[in-house]
């Protein structure tokens, strides 16, 4: 089969023939037929953060395709299943984070793409119980983004508890931000989209934010104190001080979500205590989401409530993929299709 594989953080990915793996005990082959390309896969293969993977490796957790071998004692899924290969791998089932329904904060878990080889290849193993089956009606190609960006984005406006009317400010218009549009929309929110780039500001439009704010060409901090401020922001850019800005622009009893995670170098967030308990702010980490988390994205989807904007990639063209994200050519997701 063929695969892209991270030899070493310093170069580009290789293109290899590798054999087509084997299920072991609880583990299911899937044929993969789309994979989108997250950021955090761009951070796995330059060692961006503290904990790093081991090269080599095979990246890519929004990994979608067709069960074609079920290992021992699988009773999870069927030949022929379609699902997805979430970030969340695999977890211990038993912790009290396991057992609370919070399985993404299990000190076990291992990560689809990071700690085990992932959906940048024509095959992957995956563990039974943390595959997703993808409903009827949701192509692979759509599925793929929804399978990262899509559950993060909705985890963080669920864990937002955003009531009707509140004003949400999303900082980052791309692969996760015009998801997170819609699901703040969803959910009642009054969204104002915040980005750099004009071309995602007229896809923000066009997915229903209610302002757009060019964070380069205007102070965002003022120009949504303008409109009453937000009471929530949710940043999925990776720049400590777009957090910062999101920070400043709450108003009073306003959630500051962080979602994006910038790579190690950029140094940290700087947090003014003050502010923070003056005005009753609450800084909120969300990671991703739970497999029934993504169960729902998928059901949201089949319902016709939301629409991925993605470019078509092929697996040879990782690199070119990597380079249109880092400099900003994608619009929203790019999806590799083998």
């Amino acid at each position: 089969m063929k695969a892209a594989v991270v030899t070493s953080f310093t170069q580009p990915l290789e293109i290899q023939d590798r054999p087509v793996p084997e299920p072991g005990s609880g583990q299911v082959l899937v044929r993969i037929e789309a994979s989108g390309l997250c950021h955090t896969d761009i951070h796995a293969a330059h060692g961006d953060w503290p904990v790093k993977p081991v090269p080599p490796f095979v990246p890519g957790h929004e990994g979608v395709g067709i069960v074609e071998a079920l290992g021992e004692g699988v009773t999870e899924r069927s030949l022929g299943d379609r699902v997805a290969l979430p970030w969340l791998g695999h977890a211990c089932g038993h912790c009290d984070h396991c057992v609370d329904g919070w399985e993404t904060l299990c000190e076990e878990q291992q990560n689809t793409g990071y700690s085990i080889d992932g959906g940048f290849a024509e095959y992957a193993v995956a563990d039974a119980r943390y595959v997703v089956p993808v409903p009827a009606g949701v192509t692979a190609f759509d599925a793929a983004p929804l399978t990262c960006a899509g559950v993060t984005t909705y985890k963080a406006i669920k864990v937002a508890g955003i009531r009707p009317s509140e004003r949400v400010a999303v900082f980052g218009i791309g692969g996760l931000g015009h998801l997170a549009v819609q699901y703040a929309r969803l959910v009642g929110g009054t969204v104002i989209a915040v980005d750099v780039e004009d071309e995602k500001l007229r896809l923000a439009t066009e997915l229903g934010a209610d302002h757009v704010v060019n964070a380069r060409e205007q102070d965002p901090v003022a120009a949504i104190e303008a409109l009453g401020g937000a009471d929530v922001a949710v940043v999925l850019a990776v720049i400590p001080s777009v957090f910062e800005q999101a920070f400043a622009a709450l108003r009073r009893g306003g959630r500051l979500v962080c979602v994006g995670l910038p790579p190690e170098s950029e140094g940290p967030m700087d947090l003014p205590i003050f502010p923070t308990v003056l005005k009753g702010i609450s800084v909120i980490g969300s990671i991703v989401g739970t497999r029934q988390d993504l169960a729902e994205v998928f059901e949201l989807h089949a319902l016709g409530r939301t629409r991925v904007v993605a470019d078509r990639r092929k697996l040879d063209e990782v690199n070119e993929a990597i380079d249109d994200v880092l400099t900003g050519r994608a619009t929203a997701r790019l999806v590799i299709e083998m």
